[in-house]
């Protein structure tokens, strides 16, 4: 039953050593290209090939309703969550545009959204719940709903790898997850919903203000049940959405498969992989810092240098697939640029 706790792949230390080696002989001086060196490095380590590549990017929407939205603190009704599998599956959404510019393949999925059947193109509908409950009354998901989300992240990485995806990134849908992550970050961090609470989908100060103490008075229902227990947070205030990308995010670390993690809600995902298996933060790539407040005490804590600072705060994965450019420069800089010896230029270092 706890698969999310079996041993995640080593990345390949032997062909880090040779990506290190071959950024030292490129026409450049030692270290000028800073980050894109480094992300070309870490890929090739984790690709276990000396010449990493993004040409198969996998992107995976995650989307489900919260109860919590019964308390007032989303600006959008929860219907909107249904609007945007709609413009997802349709090829208008943000997440769309950029699946199509880096030829991405683009998997939407329902984990539990509110409404009647339906059968939207592009969608795969796995109804777990209709909806969390609302967590400043009941536990969001039990324990059995929450390891079936967990498993819908799980599937959908084994489909990618399946493809031949070169790696992964997650994004997230639905009305008052900004609410339910920081929940979980509050108790993943041990702080306020003060320290970790902002406006998610641009709420007035007043609803901020009802918003935070929402989130602790549940902190305070559900301290006993939690502990230090990061899965038991996870089921007491998280979403289906972020249990997937959980499940997604420690699947991909177990076959292999680098992750591009996006931007507060899924952090708040790649927190919980790395607290349930800590091996998986060797995985992840971080591709922005999000406008959103809390998102840079949860990249600081995962020791994250993301690669973006675009203030960014839409979430469906748009930071993560924004960085694929970067990173699929930092690729082509390292397998194309000339190294000395190619282009005769004189002396290892300049």
């Amino acid at each position: 039953m706890s698969w999310w706790l079996d041993a995640c792949k080593t990345p390949s230390a032997e062909v880090k050593k040779l990506a290190q080696e071959r950024q030292l002989q490129l026409t450049k001086p030692t270290g000028s290209l800073s980050e894109l060196e480094n992300t070309a490095v870490q890929l090739a380590s984790l690709q276990d090939n000396p010449r990493p590549e993004v040409d198969r990017p996998w992107i995976s929407i995650f989307a489900g309703d919260h109860g919590i939205i019964e308390e007032n603190i989303s600006a959008y009704p929860q219907a909107v969550t249904r609007q945007m599998l709609q413009n997802f599956g349709s090829g208008g959404a943000c997440i769309s545009v950029i699946a199509k510019e880096y030829r991405a393949r683009l998997q939407v999925i329902d984990c539990g959204t509110v409404g009647d059947d339906y059968e939207y193109k592009g969608v795969e509908r796995h109804c777990i719940i209709a909806g969390t409950a609302n967590f400043s009354h009941h536990v969001a998901m039990t324990e059995t709903q929450c390891i079936a989300a967990m498993d819908l992240g799980r599937k959908s990485v084994e489909d990618a790898v399946a493809y031949g995806a070169s790696i992964y990134v997650a994004g997230e849908m639905g009305i008052g997850n900004t609410c339910s992550a920081s929940a979980v970050a509050c108790f993943l961090l041990n702080e306020t919903a003060e320290q970790l609470t902002g406006v998610g989908t641009g709420i007035r100060a007043e609803q901020l203000t009802h918003k935070k103490n929402v989130i602790n008075q549940a902190l305070a229902l559900h301290r006993d049940y939690v502990a230090q227990d990061a899965f038991k947070a996870l089921c007491a205030v998280g979403g289906l959405e972020i249990a997937a990308m959980t499940g997604a995010y420690i699947r991909c670390a177990q076959l292999g498969l680098p992750i591009v993690v996006d931007g507060f809600i899924t952090t708040v995902s790649a927190l919980l992989a790395v607290r349930l298996n800590p091996a998986v933060r060797e995985w992840m790539l971080f591709g922005h810092q999000s406008a959103e407040y809390g998102h840079h005490r949860l990249l600081e804590e995962l020791r994250a240098n993301p690669l973006l600072k675009l203030n960014l705060r839409l979430g469906e994965g748009s930071g993560a697939g924004a960085a694929l450019g970067i990173i699929k420069l930092a690729c082509s800089l390292h397998n194309n640029m000339a190294t000395f010896t190619e282009a005769a230029v004189i002396g290892e270092k300049i």
